[in-house]
């Protein structure tokens, strides 16, 4: 865990529960806004759509680059996110 930003490790802590879609790391407070404008106002809302891609990090990312206007580092760091979450809890 030491690689990891203090915001990956903080969500990483626990389970996603209610969590708004801006506690996953790399969803800045502009792209939280076009993702709650598209329906993913918690987090765990955005992660069923991680999770209905297969957790295809890379079709994830473009989905957030083409439909949400994540930058690439954002949907790199916010796939990475989802990833990470789902190897500790599921």
């Amino acid at each position: 865990m030491d690689h990891m930003s203090p915001r990956l490790r903080a969500f990483l802590s626990e389970p996603i529960g209610e969590k708004d879609v801006v506690w996953v790391d790399g969803i800045s407070h502009e792209l939280a806004i076009n993702l709650v404008t598209k329906g993913f106002n918690k987090a765990y809302t955005l992660l069923g759509q991680f999770l209905l891609m297969h957790k295809n990090e890379a079709e994830f990312q473009r989905w957030l680059i083409c439909c949400c206007g994540a930058t690439e580092c954002e949907a790199q760091e916010s796939s990475n996110c989802l990833k990470e979450w789902c190897s500790c809890f599921l």
